[in-house]
């Protein structure tokens, strides 16, 4: 299973992007879909994660401006960024947890560059 992460790009301070991840094929028994960023020198970290049941969590830093949602018919999640801040800047990661072997699968990053 293969998953690509896109819709990332380069926007204004306060700019909005929607990030989507599309999954090559089903994937069984999973238990989350979570989007993560990392910035240039700092380790990845978590952004947003939605469960198979619905609930959702959001890093503080991004609380009240992005938004995870799922759309498991069609193997996609998306993540929506308003009122983007240069320090939002990173590559942006998807990521789906599975029951089930290999557990964790990592799409390939989109880049996303918010300028002051």
């Amino acid at each position: 299973v293969q998953l690509q992460a896109s819709g990332g790009g380069l926007v204004q301070d306060g700019g909005s992007l929607r990030l989507s991840c599309a999954a090559s094929r089903s994937i069984f028994s999973i238990e989350a879909k979570g989007w993560y960023r990392q910035a240039p020198g700092k380790r990845r970290e978590l952004v947003a994660r939605i469960t198979s049941d619905g609930s959702v969590k959001y890093a503080d830093s991004v609380k009240g401006r992005f938004t995870i949602s799922s759309e498991p018919a069609k193997n996609t999640a998306h993540l929506q960024m308003n009122s983007l801040k240069p320090e939002d800047t990173g590559v942006y990661y998807c990521a789906v947890d599975s029951r089930d072997y290999p557990y964790v699968y990592w799409g390939q990053g989109t880049q996303v560059t918010v300028s002051s």
